[in-house]
Formats: C-alpha cells, structure tokens, sequence
C-alpha cells in the first residue's frame, strides 16, 4: 500500500518502520528544539508531516512503548485516529504519567502509526437484541478463569 504524504515543513521527518514486520511505523517530533513536558501535562507535538490514508482505513496513532514504559509518555487520548478525509498535519498529544518533567528531543520517535481498515455500520435501531449466554454481565463479569 502506498500513502501520499506532504512535508509541512522541510525538517519533518518521514515515519519509518524500525523492523520488517514492523505494524507500525514510527512518528517523529518535529525536529525544531525540544519540548518539556511536566508531570501530569498534556503536550501537543508537531510532527510537520500530513498524509492521505487511504479510503476505507483510518490512521491510528499508538503510544511507542519503550517511551510509554520507561518513560510514562503516552498519547494523551490513548489512540488517535486520523480519517482518510483528514489532510491537515498529524499532531500527536502526549501526557507525562510520570512524575517527573520528561524532555521530547527534537526529532524523536513519540508514537507509532499504524493504517487499518475498518467496518463503517449503519446503525438500526430495534425493540430488543439477540440473546447470549453473557447478557447483560460487563466488567468482569466473564471471570479469571
């Protein structure tokens, strides 16, 4: 699969696969100074780049796990979806979980996209919903078996 992207600014760094098999490929900060982000703050960060998905997918922007693990940095929305109608820059918003201040170097990798397709549904609303063994049973209701 091909996906068109446009550099916004001419220091963006395209998005990179770090192996083979990677699923997602790494985003990059904008490489124009570093940004501190404090305890419990919410940053957005430039990546300069914007791309068109592909219809019928949507980009989803995931948390790098080593900076989420390590380093308590993660999508502050948990996973961003960018829409194949979206043509504007990808902007990743990372939340410090830490607590201590956590420096963005200027051209990190901060997030991992991956492109997915997905069902759109079309919603029909009814008097009642077919019957299964779980019902209604939400959060934990299946067990630790």
């Amino acid at each position: 699969m091909t996906v068109k992207f446009v550099k916004l600014n001419e220091k963006a760094i395209v998005p990179t696969y770090g192996t083979e098999y990677a699923a997602g490929a790494d985003i990059y900060a904008l490489p124009c100074g570093d940004t501190e982000i404090m305890p419990g703050q919410t940053v957005i960060v430039h990546t300069g780049i914007a791309m068109q998905i592909p219809e019928g997918c949507g980009g989803f922007i995931f948390a790098r796990s080593g900076i989420a693990t390590k380093r308590g940095l993660a999508p502050a929305n948990k996973v961003g979806v960018i829409d194949s109608d979206y043509r504007g820059e990808i902007m990743v918003s990372l939340h410090n979980h830490s607590d201590v201040p956590q420096v963005i170097a200027s051209g990190e990798r901060i997030a991992q996209l991956v492109i997915m397709p997905y069902v759109k549904a079309e919603f029909a609303e009814s008097e009642s919903l077919d019957e299964t063994e779980r019902a209604d049973g939400g959060f934990g209701s299946t067990g630790t078996k």
